[in-house]
């Protein structure tokens, strides 16, 4: 890796692409710093200073990396192109036209990626519109604490319109940045994108350790961390190879085939997405607290699911990121079609019958290593907040599970791309 990392400054068309994507993420970052028109810059500051990063605020604030507490014209960040892609590849499994589409290559994911712009200026638009007013009405349970700001005081038509609009203009913003990496930096944009704010706010949450818990404890949890990073570089580069072997076929004078390959199965197929499923699901009875009346509810809902470090957030957050891991699994890999494409490629898994046999034996080993890929990920999630709760410290610093993860995942998969672009330009022989 240090190789790749001396000789990719070498290759003039890659220096040029890793300086332009740097150059995009300058450009968000300055984006991600200049406040909506319309809003108190002082109500800015106190919720800068006094929000708790708990409840839902904690949550899309680290996928803005701040942006959000600062009302930025880049507020939103990139959360809602990732909610819309979500949305498009699940709907691709129940909805036949995005499923004809998915399977049209090139042209079909053409139409899907025009339904994702259009999905995520939407989900924009309500998430603009839904934070101008909590913030304008003090939203504590939004906050997760007591806290009550009034980020909009002239709370008018026009002012929230321009407020809205400038929020939805810079997600659409944001959008365009992370398709111009994909298509003409190095790494994937939107990860690229995430991996940045995550990794912004990783200084800031160990200076909260440290001045909550002091030394001791700032130096165990760094310990955890270092731990925990072998462990999620040793599971993401984990793969469970299930061997192809094609019968040789004679067309001619020619003969086709014989050559055996493998599909590769990695331990955490689904990625961080069940986190993402996982916390969206607590946050929505804090969300409905602030409408419905039930004293018992709403002291349930701010007393253990609005705070990370109770337990019974710890428990239910465990359980529905195993759930969640296996059903995206199942959608991101279906042994059925699987199966048949095989077969109809003229391949066999050595031992195993085409066919329904073949099927179930992919979704047995499918099931098996995912069943251990969950509980990795549920555990990298959750080892911070039980630490901070035997603790008892309640610090933006329990979300470091995500952040460890999205960090070394895309730190991967970025290296991969590198290494690839050096090989196939030949270059790493004679840089030497």
């Amino acid at each position: 890796m240090l190789s790749s990392l001396s000789n990719m400054f070498r290759v003039p068309d890659l220096r040029n692409k890793i300086l332009f994507t740097l150059v995009i993420i300058a450009l968000y970052a300055f984006g991600a710093n200049i406040p909506c028109p319309g809003i108190s810059l002082s109500e800015v500051h106190t919720l800068q200073n006094e929000a708790k990063a708990a409840g839902v605020l904690g949550f899309l604030n680290l996928f803005s990396g701040g942006a959000l507490t600062r009302f930025a014209v880049f507020g939103l960040g990139i959360m809602p192109y990732i909610t819309s892609s979500i949305i498009i590849q699940l709907l691709g499994v129940v909805i036949p036209k995005f499923e004809k589409w998915r399977d049209e290559g090139a042209v079909g994911q053409k139409k899907l990626t025009q339904a994702t712009r259009y999905l995520t200026v939407s989900l924009a638009l309500m998430q603009s519109t839904g934070l101008a007013f909590v913030f304008h009405n003090g939203g504590s349970s939004f906050l997760g604490g007591n806290l009550n700001v009034d980020l909009i005081p002239k709370f008018t038509v026009p002012r929230v319109l321009l407020i809205v609009l400038t929020l939805t203009a810079g997600t659409a913003f944001v959008m365009w940045l992370a398709e111009l990496i994909t298509q003409r930096g190095i790494g994937q944009g939107m990860s690229i994108l995430i991996f940045t704010n995550v990794v912004a706010g990783m200084p800031s949450g160990g200076a909260n350790i440290r001045a909550a818990g002091g030394n001791l404890k700032f130096g165990v949890v760094l310990g955890v961390t270092v731990i925990l990073v072998v462990a999620i570089v040793f599971v993401e580069l984990g793969q469970r190879r299930i061997p192809v072997q094609f019968a040789k076929r004679v067309v001619g004078r020619r003969m086709y085939g014989g050559q055996s390959t493998y599909i590769p199965l990695k331990v955490n197929q689904a990625g961080v997405i069940p986190i993402i499923f996982a916390s969206s699901i607590l946050y929505f009875p804090v969300l409905l607290s602030n409408v419905i009346p039930w004293k018992s509810f709403q002291n349930f809902v701010n007393n253990d699911l609005a705070q990370p470090t109770s337990f019974t957030y710890i428990i239910l957050y465990g359980i529905l990121i195993m759930a969640f891991a296996f059903f995206y699994t199942a959608i991101q890999f279906d042994p059925h079609q699987q199966a048949d494409i095989i077969r109809k490629q003229g391949g066999y898994i050595p031992g195993i019958r085409p066919g329904p046999s073949t099927e179930r034996y992919l979704a047995g080993i499918v099931n098996r290593i995912t069943l251990p890929g969950s509980l990795f990920l549920a555990t990298v999630a959750l080892a911070p907040s039980v630490i901070l709760a035997v603790w008892h410290l309640n610090t933006s610093y329990p979300f470091a599970g995500v952040t460890l993860l999205i960090a070394v995942g895309v730190s991967l998969e970025t290296m991969r791309q590198i290494d690839s672009q050096l090989m196939m330009r030949n270059y790493e022989g004679f840089l030497r």
